[in-house]
């Protein structure tokens, strides 16, 4: 099927602009608007994504379904899709560990086909290009591919097992996100003593230092009720691997200290040590 119609579950920050990638090579994308946020319907309407009522509509005119959403309600989401049997391609795009992923797997098939799916990098709005990393049966991983051509969302296949592309997605998150709580420990810990420019100043010497870029601590705090749980289950994988997953743990929760300044754009550096010293 050249174009498929595509179902979007649900339309976040990540979730509405891939879909938006998608619907250059798609006939429609559809998602349910019963049950979802304003700022949700907004990033839909902002995208041109078609609303549905229920997710037995989306399910029935969908050939694909893209599910990216919080980790800890995929598999709950699965279930519900599971539910309705669908029988189309099911793009499992969360940051899940691979164990989650065959479970999900194995929830949907046979009816459905899995492919896994992991982003790695910024959602694809403003020249933004990040990686969609693939792994499942050929003749799924192609469709996800063809979805997606030509598009600023770039497709990499890693291979056929279903696992691989969560492995890589948690992977390379265990580095990125547990380098930036460090950094907010850091400068933390230097403003108590009166130092916390000179460290900055010291950490600039080094190009390649995530301490030369203390001001992405504000953001690290925004998005921290997503990155948290996305630890946790980088934790998961580590531990499933018979590695220590105690630092991922304890970075995870660093991050919860900051839920409640959830998506907050205003957030300076100043704010988010602050919330951070909170006992």
């Amino acid at each position: 099927m050249d174009q498929p119609v595509v179902g979007i579950l649900h339309p976040g920050s990540m979730g509405a602009a891939i879909a938006a990638c998608a619907a250059t090579n798609a006939a429609a994308v559809v998602w349910c608007s019963a049950g979802r946020s304003t700022a949700s319907t907004e990033r839909a309407e902002q995208f041109d994504l078609t609303p549905v009522a229920t997710l037995s509509e989306l399910l029935e005119r969908s050939d694909i379904v893209i599910s990216l959403c919080p980790p800890a309600a995929a598999e709950d989401l699965a279930h519900e899709v599971a539910g309705h049997r669908f029988d189309g391609v099911y793009l499992e795009a969360n940051a899940i560990n691979p164990e989650r992923a065959m479970r999900i797997a194995g929830l949907l098939e046979p009816a459905a086909t899995v492919v896994d799916g992991g982003v790695v990098g910024s959602p694809p709005v403003r020249g933004k290009t990040p990686v969609l990393y693939l792994s499942g049966r050929t003749a799924a991983t192609e469709r996800i591919e063809a979805l997606f051509a030509g598009t600023a969302v770039q497709t990499k296949v890693l291979g056929t097992e279903v696992g691989k592309a969560s492995a890589l997605k948690l992977s390379y998150a265990t580095f990125q996100k547990t380098s930036r709580v460090l950094v907010a420990l850091a400068v933390g810990m230097a403003r108590e003593h009166g130092v916390d420019q000179e460290l900055i100043e010291a950490a600039s010497r080094r190009t390649d230092s995530y301490l030369s870029e203390p001001q992405y601590v504000a953001k690290t705090a925004a998005r921290a009720w997503r990155w948290g749980p996305e630890l946790e289950e980088a934790a998961d994988a580590l531990a499933a691997a018979s590695l220590p997953p105690e630092m991922l743990r304890a970075a995870a929760s660093t991050l919860a200290r900051w839920n409640d300044v959830r998506d907050d754009r205003e957030l300076t550096l100043t704010d988010a040590l602050d919330w951070l010293a909170q006992p």
